[in-house]
């Protein structure tokens, strides 16, 4: 998946991407709050499907996609991650969640914290990624 195929729009100060829990559940993908880029939590769900079900490492590398066009939308870069925050449902997706962290941000290293949970909100979901930038 390319995120250029997300197709977000910033109206300024809230950054949108159309997906479906957006709307529903009334959040913005991402809030720009001074220098600050507060990305919600990201799934691998892409045009309301759930991508690369059954596996947790692809799935981390969508929402991490997802999280970092809306830094990008929001006026920030990858180089400007403080945090990664990620929730998974089993304790073996730690690892290769945490594998695929490794890859997008090993010369970022941003702060990060990893909680396993019951479950997200469709059950094909395995990761959860949210990210904050800020400008330094």
């Amino acid at each position: 998946m390319s995120v250029s195929s997300i197709g977000m729009e910033s109206t300024g100060y809230r950054v949108f991407s159309g997906g479906i829990w957006e709307e529903k559940y009334g959040y913005a993908r991402a809030v720009v709050a001074g220098e600050r880029v507060i990305v919600s939590g990201c799934t691998a769900t892409v045009d309301g499907e759930v991508r690369h079900v059954g596996d947790p490492y692809k799935q981390a590398l969508t929402a991490i996609d997802i999280a970092l066009e809306a830094v990008l939308m929001g006026g920030l870069t990858r180089e400007d991650v403080v945090m990664v925050r990620y929730y998974v449902v089993e304790q073996r997706h730690f690892d290769p969640v945490g594998q695929a962290i490794h890859e997008v941000f090993c010369k970022v290293r941003p702060a990060c914290t990893g909680v396993r949970v019951a479950g997200l909100v469709d059950p094909r979901m395995l990761v959860e990624i949210e990210i904050e930038a800020l400008r330094t």
